[in-house]
């Protein structure tokens, strides 16, 4: 079976509105957290994606840094602009 990344979470760590830069944090439905960053000049674009390390990845199980959630970043992308950024963006306000 393939690992299917689905977020449960996401929260605003940082926002630069001037210059359209914004960090998020979120929650992965199987815990897994990560840190992605994101682009708005004019429409959403994330420009890097990060685990965090506080559990051993879910795809090679490494428990140090690794670049697997890249492969997952469109998935991941596809889940935000649909509904997960507006409503980040909100609840930070």
């Amino acid at each position: 079976m393939s690992y299917r990344p689905s977020i449960a979470q996401l929260q605003v760590a940082s926002k630069n509105e001037k210059d359209g830069l914004y960090e998020f944090t979120l929650q992965l439905v199987d815990g897994t957290k990560c840190r992605v960053f994101y682009s708005k000049s004019p429409d959403w674009k994330m420009t890097a994606i990060s685990r965090l390390q506080k559990t051993p990845c879910p795809v090679c199980r490494k428990d140090f840094i690794c670049k697997c959630m890249d492969q997952w970043s469109g998935d991941l992308h596809q889940q935000m602009s649909d509904e997960w950024i507006e409503k980040a963006l909100a609840e930070a306000e």
